[in-house]
């Protein structure tokens, strides 16, 4: 049976975070975005986000080249074509290349849609069956040492698993020994962010010394070569991050021996599909893989929290409550934070309820296509 789409909605919002977020690309607060909506003719609705930025620093992609993708390409798509599977979706768009973030925010709502057809959870429709997921935070770059440590304080009294701190040249080794001077048992990470080239190979062979978790996407955003010079050189296990926008990416950084860990992100990647396709290949090949977050508002974080659920997901995620990001999420309830875990909803589809009055408070304008 075909999943019978009546009508696409795009809502563009714009939030902005309790507090603003530093990475060795820069400072921002403000977030704009996409809500997508896919409505059937039943009245279902299902949701997707979209995780580009205003400014292409993280991707090539951003906010209005995601709107110009949609809906002068990919809304067309499924205009002209039957879908029985939120699968299809991902082969539907193969014509287009990468905007790996514009398909990945419709795929998304209508992998929500399929899943409250279906009367089941997102999660269990993507396979996974976990009941809980554990999660950790990621912490911008602190304008002191000692904001760090308070900042780190903080979210460990909150029970949260795992720590990841931004770095960039001139502020990582010396903040990192601090970090672990006062923390010696804490499981943390470092990301990067692309800061660093080869040139800085022995200085980075610090880390190693640090018993860090991992360090993410030191090198260029687009390498898997150079990556696998460092990582020949490291203890310190590699993630990549920026590097990894395919099933097809990720074959070739296993097979060079680029990283010995993968950060999947919906939106890098294209989508669910993928995702899932990236995460079954990683499982077979020994690879750990984990959820990395692009401060998403409620429903990328209900997606994030879904996907975790499958089996190979086992270091946290950058998965955070609501509150670490939002003054008021767009859902309802909240995603809540425990001792470092977050329960997965067994509620249909995304498992979490669309809060109107906030999505219609942080709205700035709305796009209808009909089918």
């Amino acid at each position: 049976m075909t999943i019978p789409i009546k009508q696409i909605k795009l809502h563009k919002l714009e939030m902005r975070l309790n507090d603003p977020f530093t990475t060795s690309f820069g400072t921002f607060q403000d977030k704009e975005f996409f809500i997508t909506e896919a409505i059937d003719d039943d009245g279902n609705r299902g949701f997707g986000e979209s995780v580009a930025f205003s400014s292409p620093w993280y991707s090539e992609e951003t906010v209005q080249t995601s709107l110009h993708v949609i809906e002068d390409f990919l809304i067309k798509i499924l205009q002209e074509n039957e879908i029985s599977h939120p699968d299809d979706v991902s082969g539907l768009f193969s014509s287009i290349r990468r905007n790996n973030m514009a398909k990945a925010a419709l795929e998304g709502a209508i992998w929500d849609l399929y899943a409250k057809r279906k009367k089941i959870p997102l999660a269990q429709a993507l396979g996974g069956t976990k009941k809980e997921i554990d999660v950790g935070i990621s912490i911008g770059i602190q304008p002191t040492v000692k904001d760090l440590l308070h900042t780190i304080d903080h979210y460990v009294q909150e029970g949260y698993k795992r720590i990841k701190i931004k770095i960039k040249p001139d502020r990582d080794i010396d903040v990192l020994r601090e970090v672990r001077a006062h923390y010696p048992d804490l499981p943390i990470m470092a990301d990067a962010n692309s800061a660093y080239t080869l040139n800085d190979m022995h200085h980075l062979q610090q880390l190693d010394e640090l018993d860090l978790m991992m360090i993410e996407q030191p090198l260029e955003h687009d390498d898997i070569v150079d990556h696998a010079k460092l990582q020949a050189a490291l203890k310190t296990p590699i993630c990549l991050d920026e590097s990894i926008h395919s099933l097809a990416d990720t074959k070739k950084a296993i097979q060079l021996g680029s990283c010995k860990i993968i950060n999947i992100k919906i939106g890098r990647v294209g989508g669910l599909t993928e995702a899932k396709r990236i995460h079954d290949f990683c499982k077979e090949q020994g690879i750990t893989v984990w959820c990395g977050g692009m401060l998403e508002a409620g429903v990328g974080r209900a997606h994030n929290i879904a996907l975790t659920t499958l089996p190979q997901f086992i270091l946290p995620g950058d998965t955070a409550g609501s509150s670490r990001y939002w003054e008021r999420d767009i859902i309802q309830p909240e995603v809540i934070v425990e001792n470092g875990l977050i329960k997965v909803p067994d509620r249909p589809g995304i498992g979490y309820e669309i809060d109107d009055v906030a999505l219609e408070k942080y709205t700035v304008a709305v796009k209808t296509f009909d089918f």
